[in-house]
């Protein structure tokens, strides 16, 4: 009876392994996006520190309004850059979420399976021991009757 229950879930389980499988390739893939759009923000941003250190110096020099008027251009579009890559990491990290919870909801699912697995194994044997206990039982009862004039 058990053999059949736990053979009735294999397809189940089997199913419940490949979407955890899955689930985790997806979080795996989405954890590397995530890492990619972080480094590209802070190379951004790094880039505009140095950027800046150099206008520092140059600024100690002398410089002409027409140098000032590019310098704050190219500023303006490097922050329109770091604040679409700011925006690129949340929309990276809000998806990196939503793949850790979906790969932990099939992860509850294959476990809750293989739970149930281990219940019905462990039943079965609980009815086995207690099958061969009643046959020893019945098998000293019988000599016992034997022996009795």
């Amino acid at each position: 009876m058990a053999d059949a229950r736990i053979q009735r879930l294999q397809p189940a389980i089997a199913l419940a392994e490949k979407a955890e499988r899955e689930a985790a390739r997806v979080l795996g893939q989405c954890q590397q996006q995530l890492q990619g759009a972080v480094s590209k923000l802070e190379e951004l941003e790094r880039y505009r520190g140095e950027y800046q250190q150099q206008w520092l110096s140059m600024g100690r020099q002398g410089v002409t309004a027409d140098w000032i008027q590019r310098y704050q251009r190219f500023l303006a579009q490097l922050d329109t850059a770091i604040g679409q890559q700011q925006q690129a990491v949340q929309m990276r990290r809000h998806q990196q979420e939503r793949a850790a919870l979906q790969w932990r909801a099939r992860q509850g699912r294959l476990e809750a399976l293989r739970k149930v697995i281990e219940r019905y194994r462990a039943e079965a044997i609980h009815r086995g021991a207690r099958a061969e206990q009643k046959q020893l039982d019945e098998l000293v009862a019988r000599s016992h009757w034997r022996r009795q004039p």
